[in-house]
């Protein structure tokens, strides 16, 4: 029993450590969402044009990728997203009211998700340091929680950009030339999921470890 607590212990460490620094890395990097125009650009040279880089001697690339705070051009000019939680006194189309309230949604939930893992790594510690049944199931509770809140989280985002490429194509009017264009998911969205992942197995070896513990209560104790 003690050679399966301490692997269990073991594991738990290993995955909460991993899902931490994957979802820390995800949400500081900016490559959620990857829009690549270079086969319209080569395609068809007038599509930068029609698309708002007209007037300017020197068109710049149109490809991009965003993060959940900013997107970024090719040159690594990166400019901020419209702020989510100043919407006071600020007069929008219920499409971009709808939009500034997930994006709001999404940053709040996955850094959330750290904040809970931090605390889960504390009581995690302490649970296995005291070998204390209830601490180590609370433990497991608190790290599935915190799976939960960033499956809720990453769910959002995936429907927030979902809703702003449906109204970019409402604005932008020129669904023929986004044939042509590589829109897709980046690394840092699948980081996200990982970190999902590993918190559900972060859960799991602290549900197992308190019911090991549990049984070896039980057995130790006198008939």
């Amino acid at each position: 029993m003690r050679m399966h607590l301490g692997a269990l212990a073991g594991a738990a460490a290993l995955t909460g450590a991993l899902s931490f620094v994957l979802l820390a890395t995800a949400i500081g990097t900016d490559f959620w969402y990857i829009i690549d125009t270079e086969r319209l650009e080569k395609s068809d040279p007038g599509a930068q044009d029609r698309l708002g880089n007209a007037n300017r001697s020197q068109p710049e690339p149109l490809s991009s990728h965003s993060g959940l705070w900013r997107t970024c051009r090719v040159e690594n000019q990166c400019t901020p997203l419209m702020n989510p939680f100043w919407q006071e006194n600020v007069t929008v189309s219920d499409s971009s009211r709808q939009l500034l309230t997930m994006h709001g949604t999404f940053v709040i939930l996955l850094p959330l998700s750290l904040i809970l893992m931090v605390f889960g790594g504390m009581t995690g510690f302490l649970s296995f340091l005291l070998r204390a049944y209830l601490l180590l199931l609370l433990t497991g509770t608190l790290f599935l929680f915190g799976a939960l809140v960033t499956l809720a989280g990453i769910s959002v985002y995936i429907a927030y950009s979902a809703a702003a490429f449906r109204a970019a194509l409402c604005v932008l009017e020129e669904g023929t030339l986004l044939d042509q264009v590589d829109i897709h998911f980046g690394w840092s969205l699948a980081l996200g999921w990982i970190s999902f992942i590993s918190e559900l197995l972060t859960a799991a070896a602290f549900l197992a470890s308190a019911r090991v513990l549990h049984l070896r209560r039980g057995q130790d104790q006198p008939i």
